[in-house]
């Protein structure tokens, strides 16, 4: 008896010690433990509505290249929300991440980097809109034997990208051209906006004998953004400089610091000078036209943007001279009634600035219901201007004509015509597709697919 009694205390005694851990430490896991899942639940609930808001304002399609996750592969740890710099573009829904906010992603492709599962791809255009993209190898090659592209107009807007981009390429470039014989120059870039000027101060610094052309000013596509612009980049390793801690800084002073680069390095830029043609000669030479002369080349970069041609809108009147395709200096406009046609970017920051200048009239018209290729900030911006009196949108309108002294829009409840001293067009442009395809590039359009 007195042997059954002494277990019983023993086992008593172990349960009563080992209850005392569990109150000890259990209790305190458990609560932690509750607090995440509830917590997790209810980033859910919340990521889940931002979601459906986003349908159903019809803000769907991703200005660049932006993320697909595999829900196979994902665990939902959030990493990827994380390491988003933008923030609020990526969301865990049901323990699975997702694109909540498609035209806040700006293609930083972050996410992508920081992903334990590879779970996400990163690609371009969606089902519904697809993007033209130059076929290209690993090494920035295209199928056209020392024809490569960087920047823009392979998919890379982003600055920090397009001038990482830049330094890749010429890299590959400087192991490619060993195996050429032939011609002096080494490598012709085409253009000197991010991805250019980066390509050339690599080629600068590894002592190439190379030619860089730029049709307009250093900055390219940079140089005619508007006046005062808010340029939104990251910190990026630029050849001979080394790595450029920029995180916001104005137009202005980026340009201001290219310039000073571009002084400080002697690196070699050709402006006011626009190339015409490019062919491959039978000894695996290239022959680049410009408007200056004719060179006999190696290789080419071609580091030039995606915006082309502007897009014209074809109505009667477009050809006055109040109709302009790019805003540089908003104060011109001062006193004046303004119309600003576009959905993208450039149209709301145009209306925004224009409209914040003292005595204008600004009048926003654009074909669609939603500003759904513009990025978060502008359409708040835009928003705000309206509710403020300060900026009329049209939405679902199209111009049926301009004349010297007034505008005319059809709308869905018939037409309007006002007075206007200024048209804007920031309806994109023609991408150079057709020249790519001309010199034998080829060029896939993607539907949101690697």
């Amino acid at each position: 008896m007195q042997f059954i009694l002494d277990v019983v205390s023993a086992l008593w005694a172990s349960i009563t010690y080992y209850l005392a851990d569990i109150l000890i430490y259990g209790i305190p896991i458990a609560l932690i433990v509750g607090y995440f899942l509830r917590n997790r639940r209810d980033n859910s609930v919340k990521n889940l509505s931002t979601f459906h808001s986003i349908q159903e304002a019809g803000l769907t399609e991703p200005a660049s290249l932006h993320p697909v996750v595999d829900a196979n592969l994902c665990v939902g740890c959030g990493t990827c929300v994380a390491a988003c710099p933008e923030g609020n573009v990526l969301g865990v829904i049901n323990d699975r991440a997702h694109l909540i906010n498609p035209t806040h992603c700006i293609g930083h492709g972050a996410c992508k980097a920081s992903c334990p599962m590879d779970a996400i791809t990163l690609v371009f255009g969606t089902e519904r809109r697809g993007v033209d993209i130059p076929l290209l190898k690993p090494n920035f090659e295209t199928n056209m034997p020392g024809i490569f592209i960087a920047g823009e107009l392979g998919g890379m807007g982003l600055i920090r990208n397009a001038v990482t981009q830049g330094r890749q390429a010429m890299e590959a470039i400087i192991k490619r051209i060993g195996s050429i014989r032939g011609p002096d120059i080494d490598v012709l870039i085409v253009g000197a906006g991010p991805s250019g000027f980066s390509a050339s101060l690599a080629a600068h610094e590894a002592g190439l004998n190379y030619v860089t052309i730029e049709q307009d000013s250093l900055g390219g596509s940079v140089f005619h953004f508007p006046r005062g612009k808010l340029v939104m980049t990251q910190p990026a390793e630029l050849p001979i400089i080394g790595k450029v801690k920029i995180n916001e800084t104005r137009k202005e002073a980026l340009l201001g610091f290219w310039q000073a680069v571009e002084k400080k390095t002697g690196v070699r830029i050709s402006y006011q000078e626009r190339m015409e043609m490019i062919s491959q000669n039978s000894d695996e030479s290239i022959t680049v036209k410009t408007t200056k002369g004719e060179y006999q080349v190696k290789t080419v970069l071609l580091a030039i943007g995606r915006r082309g041609t502007p897009r014209k809108l074809g109505v009667p009147g477009e050809n006055l001279p109040k109709v302009v395709y790019n805003l540089i200096d908003a104060s011109q406009y001062q006193g004046m009634h303004v119309l600003v046609v576009g959905g993208g970017n450039s149209a709301l920051e145009a209306a925004v600035s224009i409209a914040e200048e003292p005595g204008t009239t600004v009048t926003l018209s654009y074909r669609s219901g939603s500003f759904s290729r513009a990025a978060e900030q502008n359409r708040d911006n835009v928003s705000r201007m309206e509710s403020e009196g300060r900026l009329k949108v049209m939405l679902h309108s199209n111009v049926k004509e301009i004349q010297e002294d007034k505008v005319i829009i059809k709308t869905e409840n018939g037409e309007i015509e006002f007075p206007n001293e200024a048209v804007i067009i920031s309806a994109g442009g023609i991408l150079p597709t057709p020249f790519l395809k001309k010199i034998g590039i080829q060029v896939e359009t993607k539907h949101g697919m690697p």
